[in-house]
Protein backbone atom coordinates (compact mmCIF):
# COMPACT_ATOMS: atom_id res chain seq x y z
CA UNK A 1 0.00 0.00 0.00
CA UNK A 2 2.71 2.64 0.81
CA UNK A 3 4.65 1.48 -2.33
CA UNK A 4 1.42 3.34 -4.48
CA UNK A 5 0.63 5.91 -1.79
CA UNK A 6 4.41 7.08 -2.75
CA UNK A 7 4.02 6.71 -6.14
CA UNK A 8 0.92 9.49 -6.00
CA UNK A 9 2.83 11.68 -3.96
CA UNK A 10 5.90 12.12 -7.26
CA UNK A 11 5.32 15.79 -8.91
CA UNK A 12 4.73 15.32 -12.32
CA UNK A 13 7.23 14.51 -14.80
CA UNK A 14 6.80 14.00 -18.49
CA UNK A 15 9.99 11.97 -18.50
CA UNK A 16 8.09 9.18 -16.07
CA UNK A 17 4.52 9.85 -16.37
CA UNK A 18 2.47 8.31 -13.87
CA UNK A 19 -0.57 5.92 -15.57
CA UNK A 20 -3.31 4.02 -13.08
CA UNK A 21 -5.08 1.02 -15.21
CA UNK A 22 -7.43 -1.40 -14.82
CA UNK A 23 -10.08 -3.59 -16.63
CA UNK A 24 -13.72 -4.49 -15.83
CA UNK A 25 -15.95 -6.58 -18.24
CA UNK A 26 -19.60 -4.91 -19.38
CA UNK A 27 -22.14 -7.67 -19.97
CA UNK A 28 -23.78 -7.30 -23.69
CA UNK A 29 -27.83 -7.22 -23.29
CA UNK A 30 -30.34 -6.73 -25.93
CA UNK A 31 -33.99 -5.96 -25.90
CA UNK A 32 -36.49 -8.91 -26.98
CA UNK A 33 -39.51 -6.40 -27.37
CA UNK A 34 -38.06 -2.48 -28.11
CA UNK A 35 -38.74 -0.39 -25.10
CA UNK A 36 -42.18 2.44 -25.04
CA UNK A 37 -40.45 6.01 -25.56
CA UNK A 38 -41.25 8.94 -22.98
CA UNK A 39 -44.43 10.62 -23.74
CA UNK A 40 -45.97 13.65 -21.72
CA UNK A 41 -47.34 11.77 -18.54
CA UNK A 42 -45.34 8.77 -18.56
CA UNK A 43 -41.63 7.70 -18.65
CA UNK A 44 -40.22 5.11 -20.57
CA UNK A 45 -41.28 1.39 -20.54
CA UNK A 46 -38.52 -0.93 -20.57
CA UNK A 47 -39.10 -4.87 -20.69
CA UNK A 48 -38.25 -7.01 -17.92
CA UNK A 49 -37.42 -9.32 -20.46
CA UNK A 50 -33.70 -9.45 -22.15
CA UNK A 51 -31.21 -11.28 -24.42
CA UNK A 52 -27.53 -11.57 -23.57
CA UNK A 53 -25.39 -10.97 -26.26
CA UNK A 54 -22.07 -11.65 -24.12
CA UNK A 55 -19.40 -10.13 -22.48
CA UNK A 56 -16.28 -7.19 -23.66
CA UNK A 57 -13.77 -6.06 -21.49
CA UNK A 58 -12.78 -2.36 -20.84
CA UNK A 59 -9.18 -1.31 -20.31
CA UNK A 60 -8.91 2.07 -18.60
CA UNK A 61 -5.84 4.08 -18.77
CA UNK A 62 -5.88 7.36 -16.76
CA UNK A 63 -2.91 9.85 -16.22
CA UNK A 64 -4.31 11.64 -12.30
CA UNK A 65 -1.79 14.12 -12.57
CA UNK A 66 -2.66 15.50 -16.05
CA UNK A 67 -6.53 14.73 -16.84
CA UNK A 68 -5.78 12.41 -19.97
CA UNK A 69 -7.19 9.07 -20.05
CA UNK A 70 -7.52 5.98 -22.46
CA UNK A 71 -10.24 3.76 -22.99
CA UNK A 72 -9.96 0.88 -24.94
CA UNK A 73 -12.79 -2.23 -25.56
CA UNK A 74 -11.73 -5.51 -26.32
CA UNK A 75 -13.54 -8.65 -26.84
CA UNK A 76 -11.64 -10.63 -24.28
CA UNK A 77 -9.22 -10.09 -21.26
CA UNK A 78 -6.79 -12.29 -21.70
CA UNK A 79 -2.27 -11.82 -21.52
CA UNK A 80 -2.37 -10.74 -25.16
CA UNK A 81 -5.10 -8.40 -25.06
CA UNK A 82 -3.10 -6.98 -22.02
CA UNK A 83 0.23 -6.92 -23.96
CA UNK A 84 -1.45 -5.09 -26.89
CA UNK A 85 -2.67 -2.38 -24.53
CA UNK A 86 1.04 -1.95 -23.06
CA UNK A 87 2.72 -1.72 -26.19
CA UNK A 88 0.04 1.19 -27.69
CA UNK A 89 0.03 2.86 -24.53
CA UNK A 90 4.11 2.72 -24.42
CA UNK A 91 4.39 2.95 -28.20
CA UNK A 92 1.66 5.39 -29.04
CA UNK A 93 0.82 7.12 -26.42
CA UNK A 94 3.75 7.68 -24.53
CA UNK A 95 6.39 7.26 -26.97
CA UNK A 96 8.79 9.57 -25.56
CA UNK A 97 8.51 8.57 -22.13
CA UNK A 98 11.80 6.99 -20.55
CA UNK A 99 9.52 5.13 -18.77
CA UNK A 100 5.45 4.76 -17.74
CA UNK A 101 5.03 4.27 -13.90
CA UNK A 102 2.40 2.26 -13.80
CA UNK A 103 0.04 1.42 -11.22
CA UNK A 104 -2.28 -1.55 -11.58
CA UNK A 105 -3.56 -4.47 -9.50
CA UNK A 106 -1.78 -7.83 -9.43
CA UNK A 107 -4.04 -9.77 -11.58
CA UNK A 108 -2.43 -13.05 -13.14
CA UNK A 109 -2.20 -11.22 -16.87
CA UNK A 110 -0.40 -8.22 -15.50
CA UNK A 111 3.13 -9.07 -15.41
CA UNK A 112 5.94 -8.69 -18.01
CA UNK A 113 5.55 -12.66 -18.75
CA UNK A 114 2.69 -11.79 -20.78
CA UNK A 115 4.66 -9.28 -23.04
CA UNK A 116 6.75 -12.47 -23.66
CA UNK A 117 3.35 -14.64 -24.40
CA UNK A 118 2.55 -12.09 -27.50
CA UNK A 119 5.58 -10.67 -28.57
CA UNK A 120 9.22 -11.66 -29.87
CA UNK A 121 11.38 -11.99 -26.78
CA UNK A 122 13.60 -8.52 -28.09
CA UNK A 123 10.10 -6.34 -28.34
CA UNK A 124 8.88 -7.88 -25.05
CA UNK A 125 12.16 -6.91 -23.30
CA UNK A 126 12.21 -3.30 -24.87
CA UNK A 127 8.74 -2.85 -23.82
CA UNK A 128 9.55 -4.25 -19.46
CA UNK A 129 12.26 -1.98 -19.80
CA UNK A 130 10.16 1.16 -20.07
CA UNK A 131 7.78 -0.01 -17.14
CA UNK A 132 8.35 0.81 -13.85
CA UNK A 133 5.46 -1.32 -12.58
CA UNK A 134 3.78 -1.01 -8.97
CA UNK A 135 1.12 -3.22 -7.95
CA UNK A 136 -2.01 -2.72 -5.83
CA UNK A 137 -2.51 -5.02 -2.89
CA UNK A 138 -4.68 -7.90 -2.14
CA UNK A 139 -8.02 -6.10 -1.43
CA UNK A 140 -6.53 -2.92 -1.69
CA UNK A 141 -7.91 -1.83 -4.88
CA UNK A 142 -9.40 0.90 -3.85
CA UNK A 143 -5.56 2.50 -4.56
CA UNK A 144 -6.24 2.57 -7.90
CA UNK A 145 -7.62 5.73 -9.46
CA UNK A 146 -8.39 3.46 -12.48
CA UNK A 147 -10.99 2.29 -11.05
CA UNK A 148 -12.44 5.43 -9.88
CA UNK A 149 -12.45 6.31 -13.69
CA UNK A 150 -14.05 3.00 -14.55
CA UNK A 151 -16.60 3.92 -12.45
CA UNK A 152 -17.43 7.29 -13.62
CA UNK A 153 -17.56 6.06 -17.19
CA UNK A 154 -19.73 3.22 -15.94
CA UNK A 155 -22.33 6.20 -14.14
CA UNK A 156 -22.33 8.42 -17.07
CA UNK A 157 -21.80 6.36 -20.14
CA UNK A 158 -23.05 2.88 -19.74
CA UNK A 159 -25.49 1.81 -17.16
CA UNK A 160 -28.12 0.55 -19.20
CA UNK A 161 -28.41 -2.21 -21.60
CA UNK A 162 -26.31 -1.86 -24.61
CA UNK A 163 -26.66 -4.83 -27.25
CA UNK A 164 -23.28 -4.95 -29.50
CA UNK A 165 -19.21 -3.90 -28.85
CA UNK A 166 -19.84 -1.72 -31.71
CA UNK A 167 -21.99 0.68 -29.94
CA UNK A 168 -19.92 0.45 -26.69
CA UNK A 169 -17.15 1.61 -28.56
CA UNK A 170 -19.00 4.46 -30.04
CA UNK A 171 -20.28 5.38 -26.87
CA UNK A 172 -16.70 5.23 -24.98
CA UNK A 173 -15.24 7.26 -27.42
CA UNK A 174 -17.27 10.13 -26.86
CA UNK A 175 -16.99 9.95 -23.35
CA UNK A 176 -13.52 9.51 -23.15
CA UNK A 177 -13.36 12.88 -25.90
CA UNK A 178 -15.46 14.77 -23.78
CA UNK A 179 -13.66 14.09 -20.49
CA UNK A 180 -10.27 14.19 -21.83
CA UNK A 181 -11.14 17.74 -23.06
CA UNK A 182 -12.24 18.99 -19.89
CA UNK A 183 -8.82 17.67 -18.32
CA UNK A 184 -10.82 16.65 -15.47
CA UNK A 185 -7.39 15.77 -12.79
CA UNK A 186 -7.41 13.47 -9.89
CA UNK A 187 -6.80 15.06 -6.84
CA UNK A 188 -5.33 12.43 -4.95
CA UNK A 189 -5.54 13.12 -1.18
CA UNK A 190 -5.03 10.02 1.10
CA UNK A 191 -1.16 9.81 1.87
CA UNK A 192 0.74 7.23 3.45
CA UNK A 193 0.79 9.43 7.12
CA UNK A 194 -2.87 9.09 6.59
CA UNK A 195 -2.66 5.31 6.25
CA UNK A 196 -0.65 4.68 9.48
CA UNK A 197 -3.22 6.60 11.33
CA UNK A 198 -6.45 5.44 9.72
CA UNK A 199 -5.32 1.92 8.91
CA UNK A 200 -3.39 0.88 11.25
CA UNK A 201 -5.11 -2.27 12.21
CA UNK A 202 -3.45 -3.26 8.79
CA UNK A 203 0.12 -2.61 10.45
CA UNK A 204 1.59 -6.00 12.44
CA UNK A 205 1.69 -4.90 15.94
CA UNK A 206 5.52 -4.78 17.13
Amino acid sequence: MEDVLEVYQRPHDPAYPQVCMDESPKQLIGEVHPPLPVIPGSVEKIDAEYVRNGTIEIFMEVEPLTGKRHVAVTERRTKIDWAQQIKEMLDIRYPDAIKVVLVMDNLNTHTTASLYEAFPPEEARRLAERLEIHYTPKHGSWLNMAEIELSVLQGQCLNRRIPDIETIRSEVDAWQTARNNKIKKIDWQFTTVDARVKLKRLYPKL
